[in-house]
């Protein structure tokens, strides 16, 4: 065992603090970008959930992110089963309308705008999430039947079994769903028939985007492009992987996020930096008389700050450890608040090499406290 490493396992509460900062720092970063694409991954759970292989959507539509709508033409649908390794396709229509709930007695009225999402219920349907039960699958069929997510329905007034009204219309919830929570706008579940029996999906000419199946998932990216090739600026094919990278992209790109995001990187450095760099230099002045003991036994002052180097990357990898934890218990916590949270690789390997780069930079600004390990100050 390395001397750093030693030290550090025989003395960590001197070093708690520096830990506990980086870990702090990270989960700052962490937090914030997983709730960010927990967003995301609520808007469009039915999407990232559903037996679809390709997503079409308009040719100039770069994510389903604020992008203005998506609707094509009608005649895009038959055309897709000219591939002849498409199976199944379908619309993914998105509805939006006012919703009224019925409170009993001392119940609070609730009127607000939802999204409308659209399944169809047929046993195995390209549109229907794999996660729903088949009794969920069974309750949607019912006529004016709804689904909501179980964080929704304080927000939206009502419980299992209550009435409300839904564009002018009554409808009943009919079954409750867990993952599909929605932060901008509440969102309902509902039968393709029942979003026609509402008096939605009007216009026949356009449709939402579609979902389409083929044979062998396996060679989804060689038909999307394929479908791609015979496009003609009509459509765009998307891969449900590619797609999902762009919803991310597009959400991580919006500037008001990029400045959230921003700051928690330039706070948790600054944080990181301040207190593990005290905290190192506070732990090598403490031990100033073991450093001199060394010099005095003939260890060469470069040998001495790379012994102290090696504590701060072996500060910044248990920091790292903390942070793993930390963003555990604040994932498992959003978890059970019914808010889905995403960390994307790229993220979490750039915010582990932000530790490390924090904890070395933390360790080259306590080097100065090793020119007081002189070695006379032992006779005094």
């Amino acid at each position: 065992m390395s001397l750093a490493l030693a030290t550090l396992i025989h003395e960590w509460r001197r070093y708690t603090a520096a830990v506990v900062a980086l870990a702090f720092s990270g989960l700052l970063i962490l937090a914030q970008v997983g709730m960010f694409v927990g967003i995301v991954k609520g808007v469009t759970a039915t999407l990232e959930r559903s037996r679809a292989d390709l997503m079409i959507l308009p040719a100039k539509m770069e994510s389903l992110i604020n992008s203005g709508g998506g609707t094509l033409p009608a005649r895009l649908q038959p055309q897709m089963y000219l591939h002849p390794e498409v199976t199944e396709v379908a619309a993914w229509d998105i509805e939006g309308g006012r919703w009224v709930n019925q409170p009993k007695d001392g119940e609070k009225a609730v009127t607000t705008y939802v999204d409308v999402n659209m399944v169809d219920t047929r046993p195995g349907a390209v549109t229907l999430p794999t996660d729903y039960t088949e009794a969920t699958r069974q309750a949607l069929m019912e006529p004016y039947a709804v689904a909501i997510d179980r964080s929704q329905l304080k927000r939206l007034g009502v419980q299992l079994g209550d009435a409300a009204s839904l564009n002018g219309k009554t409808v009943r919830v009919r079954a409750i769903l867990d993952g599909y929570p929605n932060i901008n706008n509440a969102a309902v579940v509902a039968s393709r028939d029942t979003i026609r029996l509402l008096g939605f999906n009007r216009d026949q000419s356009k449709t939402g985007p579609l979902m389409v199946r083929i044979q062998d998932p396996a060679r989804a990216v060689i038909v999307r492009d394929q479908l791609n090739a015979t496009a003609k600026g009509a459509y765009r094919a998307w891969t449900r992987e590619e797609l999902r990278a762009a919803n991310e992209g597009a959400l991580m790109s919006e500037q008001i996020i990029g400045i959230f995001i921003g700051f928690s990187v330039f706070l948790g450095f600054l944080i990181g930096v301040g207190i593990t760099s005290q905290t190192l230099r506070g732990a090598i002045l403490s031990s100033i008389k073991e450093f001199a003991s060394l010099r005095a036994l003939g260890v060469s002052m470069g040998s001495l700050r790379m012994i102290v180097m090696e504590l701060s990357v072996w500060v910044g990898i248990v920091g790292l450890i903390a942070t793993g934890l930390f963003t555990f218990g604040v994932f498992l916590l959003a978890k059970n608040g019914g808010l889905p949270m995403g960390f994307p690789a790229p993220w979490v390997i750039g915010v582990s090499v932000l530790l490390l780069v924090i904890s070395c930079a933390s360790g080259l600004l306590a080097l100065g406290i090793l020119k007081k390990s002189q070695p006379a100050d032992l006779l005094r």
